[in-house]
């Protein structure tokens, strides 16, 4: 759900930061870790450990994110989760991008509450089967599409799709997910420096060390159909063919497959589809899909995962090194306000929705 893998530098002058009045409703007072039962490992990341939890009062399940300030601050990395916790409430404005429900904070440690989505990574999904079929790798590819197109639109640049960042929701659509590498306020045309990224899924103009622009995030989309279609590819083999390698398809890939990942994973960005806009809908490989029904959810997905009946304690497409850990017991703290901001003002936040449904409850 949630793994170390990816790698930044950007210096605080690198990022924005984001004014305390577009940062949402302030509700730190009425959030608490001691709300929320915690019931599972599901995922960690360089800074803490993501955890399945209930709403105790309102009895939702969210996976909620505990990062701990220490390792943050020792890193010098306050600004990015800031960026993060911004591109979050964005992500409730989109089908396909995991949102922010609740964020607050303890002393010791920040709270995102997400949503909750356990139909698996993609990384998963690839490591059981080996590929995918190509209606099925297109399917998943013009969802991640979307979401990528709506981030664009915002000024907003992934800079790290993934499989392991890709999850499965439990009706079977795709789920953008760890926002820890978006950089904001790039316009088109816009370029950023910094070498940040998951290193087998660079563009070759981030790995060469050059400006780069949103362009990135179609290589990125590249490397994941190439992987959806032709199978899992080992560090040490996706690195070397980046920067020098011809593209080598198996066998039997689609013409129309050929010419989209030869378009994406274009080394001449200029060349690259989709750096001087943001449209692929018109290329032959989409050519099944009826893009206003996929943005409305509208389309049957490929694959149904089977936690649809079982319901959101159905673990069976997490990973078992995450599930099998002990849940901390530091984590059902009480929250100090006063302490608990200096580092971080305006980090809490309660959605619109959840601020109605505690008033409900209340």
């Amino acid at each position: 759900f949630y793994r170390n893998m990816s790698t930044g530098d950007e210096t605080e002058s690198d990022l924005l930061t984001v004014p305390l009045c577009l940062l949402g409703p302030q509700n730190s007072a009425n959030t608490d870790p001691s709300d929320f039962d915690y019931l599972k490992v599901i995922g960690r990341g360089s800074f803490g450990k993501v955890l399945l939890a209930r709403h105790r009062k309102q009895g939702g399940y969210y996976a909620v994110k505990v990062l701990q300030k220490k390792m943050i601050i020792k890193r010098k990395e306050q600004k990015h989760v800031m960026v993060e916790r911004s591109v979050l409430l964005k992500g409730l404005q989109h089908p396909f991008l995991v949102g922010l429900h609740f964020s607050f904070q303890t002393p010791n440690a920040l709270y995102f509450v997400l949503d909750y989505v356990n139909g698996g990574e993609l990384f998963y999904h690839l490591q059981r089967e080996g590929s995918f079929s190509e209606s099925r790798a297109a399917f998943y590819a013009a969802e991640m599409s979307a979401a990528l197109g709506y981030l664009h639109s915002l000024d907003i640049v992934y800079r790290d799709l993934k499989p392991e960042n890709i999850l499965l929701d439990r009706e079977g659509h795709v789920m953008l997910t760890d926002f820890g590498l978006c950089k904001e306020g790039v316009a088109v045309g816009g370029s950023m420096h910094t070498f940040c990224g998951t290193p087998e899924h660079l563009a070759p103009e981030v790995l060469q060390g050059h400006s780069y622009s949103s362009a990135v995030d179609w290589w990125g989309l590249g490397t994941v159909v190439f992987e959806m279609i032709c199978g899992l590819v080992s560090f040490a083999k996706m690195f070397e063919n980046i920067l020098h390698a011809p593209l080598q398809l198996r066998s039997g890939v689609s013409e129309a497959a050929c010419s989209l990942l030869k378009r994406l994973l274009e080394r001449d960005v200029s060349r690259r589809l989709g750096a001087s806009r943001d449209v692929l809908q018109e290329h032959p490989f989409f050519a099944s899909i009826n893009w206003d029904d996929l943005v409305a959810r509208k389309l049957s997905p490929p694959f149904i995962p089977q936690v649809v009946r079982t319901g959101p304690c159905d673990l069976r497409y997490i990973d078992p090194e995450f599930t099998l850990q002990p849940v901390p017991a530091s984590v059902d703290g009480r929250c100090q306000a006063a302490e608990a901001c200096e580092a971080f003002p305006g980090f809490s936040f309660m959605s619109p929705a959840e601020n109605m449904a505690a008033e409900l409850v209340s």
